[in-house]
């Protein structure tokens, strides 16, 4: 059920704390997703509507896929007598965006985008991790039409509505302990997006957005064992996805360089609790399983920098991160072994025709080391690493 969603939510170990993945298109995975003033082309429909004003009269189409591998994440306790690994994990992620050409007189635009904003998975096949965190898998796509209109010759406004589907998987398993749970489910969620953009000079681009949170509403089924009390039936849960604030600037200097600095704040605090919820008669299982899960995220801070330098046919792209963790030591658990995070990334376009051009960049998101001393870990999560490759294409018409 979705049930799994939420704790999968819980244990997110893509590209953000927490389990975002702000990497949709070729220019975010390249720039770090130092990419909101600076936002162009079709891609400008899901990072920055309001930019989509600026852009070129004519019809922009990009589809990019995304490879995401994780590492294996070790684990040694304090004592030393433990030693594991997490399992690593790969995964094939498609993107789609496109952009309109004026419409009519107005000078306003329509967009569309297709991403998965947010995801995750994580696996042990070792005790103690198994106990709770056996499988954690999150899949979200989300669909996101889009509008922009000039204000005026320097403003412009942007207004998209977001609907996320989730699927998820959660399980867990105390062998030799006959403790166990297997869940999924899925669910549909709403929510919106808006932006502001001043463009004072064709130099300077001012920009501010922001991703409202959605409350994920899931349900499901689940399988439970506790000590030989089955249960099998329906189960929910709600579980937050944060709002996402950003600021940003971006300067073109007249050698063609383009410098972007971006703020990110999200609004993780709103993860309070993990509250799962069964239906049919209440028993053992039930009550272990459905007690309350407190969590206590913290709101973060994500410091994004990206540079593009523009040749004849070429784009040329870098960036690099600092992005703070949401979860605590007192609640941090095997299925989300967060950390914060140095990312760095590279990439490039190459404009093959008036109509076409390709792309392809990478990204490298490196965990810090982390102890946790808690009721439920005593010891050192180390080598968490996520690397990502985005290739694509995009169509002028």
């Amino acid at each position: 059920m979705k049930i799994v969603v939420i704790s999968a939510v819980a244990s997110a170990t893509l590209m953000a704390g927490g389990y975002a993945i702000p990497e949709s298109s070729i220019n975010a995975t390249a720039l770090s997703a130092a990419y909101i003033a600076n936002a162009h082309g079709a891609d400008a429909a899901y990072y920055n509507p309001a930019a989509m004003v600026y852009n070129e009269d004519a019809e922009l189409l990009e589809v990019d896929t995304t490879y995401i591998g994780l590492s294996k994440i070790n684990y040694t306790s304090t004592s030393g007598t433990t030693n594991i690994d997490s399992k690593s994990e790969s995964f094939f992620v498609p993107s789609f965006h496109y952009t309109s050409k004026k419409l009519g007189e107005s000078g306003a635009r329509v967009g569309f985008s297709i991403v998965s904003p947010a995801g995750l998975s994580k696996r042990w096949g070792t005790q103690p991790a198994r106990s709770t965190a056996e499988e954690f898998t999150l899949k979200t796509v989300e669909f996101n039409p889009s509008v922009a209109v000039p204000l005026s010759d320097t403003v412009s406004f942007g207004l998209g509505f977001r609907v996320i589907s989730t699927e998820g998987v959660v399980k867990s398993n105390a062998v030799p302990t006959p403790v166990s749970r297997d869940m999924s489910g899925d669910a549909i969620n709403y929510g919106y997006n808006v932006a502001l953009m001043y463009k004072p000079s064709s130099a300077l681009s001012l920009a501010a957005t922001y991703r409202s949170k959605i409350n994920l509403n899931i349900d499901g089924n689940a399988d439970l064992n506790f000590l030989g009390t089955l249960y099998s039936g329906p189960a929910s849960v709600t579980v937050v996805l944060p709002a996402v604030f950003n600021l940003a600037a971006a300067y073109t200097f007249e050698s063609g360089t383009t410098l972007e600095a971006v703020y990110a704040r999200t609004g993780w605090s709103a993860y309070k609790q993990l509250d799962f919820n069964y239906g049919g008669t209440p028993n053992a299982a039930t009550s272990y399983f459905g007690a309350p899960l407190n969590k206590y995220w913290k709101n973060t801070n994500t410091y994004r920098l990206g540079l593009t330098q523009k040749y004849d046919k070429w784009t040329a792209m870098a960036g690099i991160a600092y992005d703070e963790t949401p979860v605590p030591e007192s609640t941090l658990g095997y299925e989300l072994p967060d950390a914060n995070a140095l990312i760095a990334s590279l990439g490039g376009r190459y404009q093959i025709n008036k109509s076409w051009n390709i792309g392809l960049a990478g990204l490298v998101d490196m965990k810090q080391n982390r102890e946790v001393h808690n009721t439920s870990i005593n010891g050192e999560f180390s080598n968490a690493r996520a690397y990502l490759v985005t290739a694509g294409i995009e169509y002028r018409f």
